[in-house]
């Protein structure tokens, strides 16, 4: 089952860009990730799926409910964690959040204090006292206290330090675990490569391809390096598939898309003294994508 369906979400600011013919689906209990630059539309996309901001055109269900139809029904089991989050200075970090439980037809109070542990976020102190890391928690916290079914993250690392990124990520873990579907939107491709099983790729408004994690590294280039007894002639592996060769030494590198046996033949000939292959990450694999659209 879908728990998001986004079919043809188009969203117009008069000149300025907003998104174009967006779809994509997400599966109950994924971890679905949204990438693209800072400004490319994963924003607008999230808002207009919230009903935060209403399409231009197009529609999107989350839990087979139409989003704007349904809207108030729907948030009641979702977690949204905005890009930038703005609260009451005044307010003490606990009120804060028991007010925001109070939404919650439910005692979320144990909930609470288990996710400040986790997230070493002290409750006492008043919102305006925060650094924007401990903002941020604030906003993690409040986006989980209520257990949702599906947990929407906006750019949600932002802010964090590594140490609480990887708690935080553990944290996602659990409640994947435990069932929630995951939403989450990223300019950081590590994270979304650690996280996520399928990836939506967006640019300039527009998706550029949806993907599983494993089939985006699959179809593209290994990364060879080969240390060889004595140096290689230059164009000993000039065949189909090899890009980016370059001989230093005895050290030979290049990326290589294809039957990955015509390339160890070629290896198998030669006395070679080590031999690295790599997957290349997202990073390259990324802007592989965005090279071919330009």
């Amino acid at each position: 089952m879908n728990v998001i369906e986004i079919n043809n979400l188009t969203k117009t600011y008069g000149k300025a860009r907003g998104i174009t013919n967006i779809s994509f689906n997400v599966e109950e209990g994924e971890i679905f990730g949204f990438i693209g630059p800072n400004g490319a539309g994963k924003s607008t996309t999230i808002r207009t799926l919230l009903s935060l901001i209403y399409p231009t055109s197009g529609s999107a269900s989350i839990f087979g409910k139409d989003c704007i139809q349904f809207a108030p029904e729907i948030k009641r089991e979702i977690g949204y964690l905005p890009s930038e989050v703005f609260y009451y200075d005044n307010m003490k970090v606990k009120d804060l959040l028991k007010y925001s439980a109070s939404f919650y037809k439910k005692d979320c109070s144990k909930r609470i204090k288990e996710l400040a542990e986790i997230m070493d976020l002290d409750l006492n102190k008043k919102i305006d006292d925060l650094s924007l890391g401990n903002k941020k928690k604030v906003g993690i916290v409040q986006g989980l206290l209520h257990e949702p079914k599906l947990i929407i993250l906006d750019e949600p690392t932002s802010g964090l330090d590594p140490l609480m990124q990887q708690k935080f990520f553990e944290l996602l873990e659990e409640e994947n675990k435990k069932g929630a579907t995951i939403l989450f939107s990223s300019h950081i491709l590590s994270e979304v490569q650690r996280l996520c099983n399928r990836v939506a790729i967006i640019k300039e408004g527009k998706i550029v391809t949806v993907e599983k994690i494993s089939t985006l590294k699959e179809n593209n280039y290994k990364k060879f390096k080969i240390e060889t007894k004595s140096p290689l002639n230059q164009n000993y592996f000039q065949m189909s598939g090899v890009n980016n060769l370059a001989v230093d030494g005895s050290i030979t590198s290049f990326l290589f898309r294809g039957d990955i046996n015509a390339i160890m033949k070629k290896i198998a000939d030669i006395e070679i003294a080590n031999l690295w292959i790599e997957e290349p990450d997202l990073e390259e694999i990324f802007l592989h994508y965005y090279e071919k659209e330009a």
